[in-house]
């Protein structure tokens, strides 16, 4: 038995360090050769050591999705981060905190929490406006100009608050099916952010764009419409990514080790040791309508080869999962056995999991 099994006794998230530095590699190129700001999204990862990673590929600004998670990684020594999540204003202690530490900018969609931070402030920080380019999630609609300038007008109001730029995440790129899918929303969205930054180019000449979600980043190579860009899952891919096609399941950089507990060939599953507190609920629906939580994968030693065919995490509850596979793949486990699986949400699995197993053996942690 290879040493990595005899380490895992419960459900483990598996790293494999190559492909992740990989992926790393190739967002830092691409943003390189649109000369435009790689500000990635460290939400996914959640780790001091995987974000040494993007230091050595020269990132030097990052996105968080709290200011809990922003204190974690000044504690590592980042200093320009963005929170690209719309500001609490109960949390305006913790906000001071940090921003009279590091460069610090916040998210806003309203002009009350801009009056709010305009009365409250003590130190300097960067102000993002979010726009909404499609996701229907938060933000200003493009078309409502009136409110954008509302928000520049009252964030004018402070020497304290400088402000950065329009900010979108164009999520909805998420249910897209296709690569010209995701290329159709990503030219809606940075076409829809270029208009609104040209409207106000002449009052406020140093606004930015700033986009960023994995598929348009990932299919995409020309960001020069855009300053900034901020995907997050790319760091790892996931089964969702591989399916939309943002990525090629040779790219996913973390898979679910999970013990087998129980065999029931009589209906073709497995039952493991792995389910919702594990992979999250996040699931994805096929071609004839099933729900699936995962792809199971062959095994490849102390990593992980293809996804099996036909053979899927079908069933969660609190600590069970149920694998659905053909009985000749079934006839192979018994309990004990550690079987693979492609989470669908790698960013869910990894906030659940709060750490992670190099394939070489080695524990990587995250935020606690």
């Amino acid at each position: 038995m290879n040493f990595i099994f005899v380490m895992i006794t419960v459900p483990t998230l598996l790293l494999d360090e190559e492909k992740c530095r990989r992926n790393i590699r190739m967002m830092a190129e691409k943003a390189r050769n649109s000369d435009v700001v790689f500000r990635p999204h460290f939400k996914t990862h959640v780790s001091h050591e995987i974000g040494n990673w993007f230091m050595e590929e020269g990132v030097e600004k990052i996105t968080v999705s709290s200011l809990r998670m922003a204190q974690y990684f000044a504690s590592g020594g980042w200093k320009d981060i963005l929170v690209a999540f719309p500001v609490n204003i109960l949390e305006i202690e913790l906000i001071n905190i940090l921003a009279a530490d590091i460069d610090l900018s916040v998210l806003v969609e309203s002009p009350e929490t801009v009056r709010f931070l305009v009365e409250n402030l003590n130190s300097r920080i960067g102000l993002y406006i979010k726009i909404d380019s499609g996701l229907r999630r938060t933000g200003i609609p493009f078309n409502n100009p009136d409110a954008v300038r509302e928000i520049l007008n009252e964030a004018g109001k402070s020497g304290l608050i400088s402000l950065r730029g329009f900010l979108t995440h164009a999520g909805h790129s998420y249910k897209a099916t296709c690569p010209e899918e995701i290329s159709r929303i990503h030219y809606e969205s940075i076409s829809g952010m270029a208009e609104l930054k040209y409207r106000f180019m002449n009052e406020f000449p140093g606004l930015i764009i700033s986009t960023g979600d994995t598929p348009t980043c990932s299919v995409m190579d020309d960001f020069s419409m855009t300053d900034e860009i901020r995907p997050g899952n790319f760091v790892f891919y996931d089964l969702m990514q591989t399916t939309i096609g943002s990525c090629t399941p040779d790219m996913v950089a973390v898979a679910m080790a999970c013990p087998v507990v129980a065999v029931h060939p009589e209906r073709n599953e497995l039952v493991i040791y792995g389910g919702a507190v594990h992979f999250s609920k996040e699931s994805i629906t096929d071609a004839s309508g099933r729900t699936i939580y995962g792809a199971v994968l062959e095994d490849n030693g102390p990593g992980w080869g293809a996804t099996v065919q036909h053979a899927v995490l079908s069933k969660l509850s609190q600590e069970h999962g149920i694998v659905g596979a053909p009985s000749e793949f079934i006839d192979r486990f018994k309990p004990g056995d550690i079987i693979k699986i492609m989470p669908v949400h790698s960013c869910l699995t990894a906030h659940a999991m709060g750490g992670y197993l190099t394939l070489t053996g080695r524990t990587i942690t995250m935020m606690a």
